[in-house]
């Protein structure tokens, strides 16, 4: 190759120690946050009903939290503690992006010794398995950079593909054919498309439509899943832990979602024609005629439930408005940030379907048990 570049050694060399019988998929997606995590924590339940034993692979994982020292992708740990999978959580995250890791591989390239680990993780999580889920992240050649594109994984893994995309008929079809040239030059077959997020009035329409054009590049519709605010929707605890907020008050449910936010940058008489069910109300921590006028509405008829208040600036309030914060219902957070940039990263959260979102996790499994073609997934595998 030009410049004495090495070629990493064809994938299909490794499966010669790795194991093949066990049946296996392989969600992919269009781009980051089209909804791979979704579906697999709802194909998980409906497979589950078909094989009793299911493992779980997150091969490269790029999100990690710390598990006993060892960085675990968080979707591997969401699987785990949802479904009690009984594979080694290491093995269901066997190799962790950290922000070097791509520096790190072009000054002294390990491909093979990657390849390996993952082979064995495989091996590990399939162990006494009917069946194993492997997800990506992000499209068709993220990791290409470090020879472990999605495509180049799915090849080594032997696993064949599902497409998941959001909603629509052009924009949709043509990504997903991008993403399918890559499997394809990796020798990996795709099984069909998922489309997600898809607008209910729109669902008839964009079904007929997006399944004509699939059909025409050779791929088959799987269904199709009707976008819900719900999962979209960030909690409290979420912004909490995005923003490093301190939580100043010890309410029943911390978990609360957020539906709208509101700066409040305005006096206390136009700042309460906000206050209403699932809004979260950002504000300096020093209008306390704001957070006292919020306790008046409460005590008054407690009919209003905001998803919370995120007091900014890092200004703490008096004691005297502390004792009201305590009493209220729903989360109060601390931050730092300033209002504007406080509500930026709202606005801007990825929001992770997380173990203890039960009513999210419950919606999740309706979801896909109604709008995808699971029979029709495993006939094709």
């Amino acid at each position: 190759m030009p410049g004495g570049a090495t070629r990493p050694p064809a994938a299909q060399a490794q499966f010669h120690f790795m194991n093949r019988t066990t049946p296996r998929v392989f969600i992919a997606a269009t781009r980051q946050n089209d909804g791979k995590t979704t579906l697999s924590l709802g194909l998980l339940a409906a497979l589950k009903q078909v094989y009793p034993r299911i493992g779980y692979i997150k091969p490269v994982g790029q999100r990690f939290i710390e598990v006993e020292e060892q960085k675990i992708d968080e979707d591997s740990v969401l699987m785990d503690r949802v479904y009690q999978l009984n594979c080694p959580l290491v093995d269901m995250s066997p190799i962790a992006v950290e922000p070097d890791f791509t520096r790190r591989y072009l000054q002294s390239a390990n491909y093979e010794a990657l390849v390996s680990r993952i082979n064995k993780s495989f091996d590990r999580v399939a162990w006494e398995k009917d069946f194993v889920l492997c997800e990506g992240s992000g499209h068709a050649g993220v990791g290409s950079v470090f020879d472990l594109s999605n495509a180049r994984v799915a090849k080594i893994l032997g696993a064949k593909v599902i497409i998941v995309t959001q909603g629509g008929i052009g924009k949709p079809i043509d990504e997903v054919c991008l993403n399918q040239a890559l499997f394809e030059k990796e020798g990996v077959e795709v099984l069909g498309v998922i489309m997600n997020k898809v607008l209910g009035k729109k669902m008839d329409f964009i079904a007929d439509f997006a399944r004509r054009g699939l059909r025409r590049k050779g791929l088959e519709l799987l269904g199709i899943v009707p976008h819900q605010p719900l999962l979209c929707s960030p909690t409290m605890g979420l912004v909490g832990e995005e923003l490093g907020a301190e939580l100043l008050n010890q309410p029943l449910d911390q978990d609360h979602l957020v539906d709208e936010v509101v700066v409040a940058a305005m006096g206390v008489h136009n700042a309460m024609s906000f206050v209403r069910n699932g809004v979260l109300i950002i504000t300096p921590g020093d209008r306390e005629d704001i957070l006292l006028a919020i306790a008046a509405e409460l005590e008054g008829d407690g009919a209003t439930e905001l998803a919370g208040i995120l007091l900014t600036g890092g200004l703490l309030p008096t004691e005297t408005a502390l004792k009201v914060i305590r009493r209220m219902p729903f989360p109060v957070l601390l931050t730092r940030a300033d209002s504007y940039g406080a509500a930026s990263t709202v606005h801007t959260l990825t929001v992770k379907t997380r173990p203890n979102d039960k009513e999210k996790i419950s919606l999740i499994r309706d979801l896909i048990a109604q709008h995808i073609d699971v029979a029709r997934i495993i006939d094709t595998l």
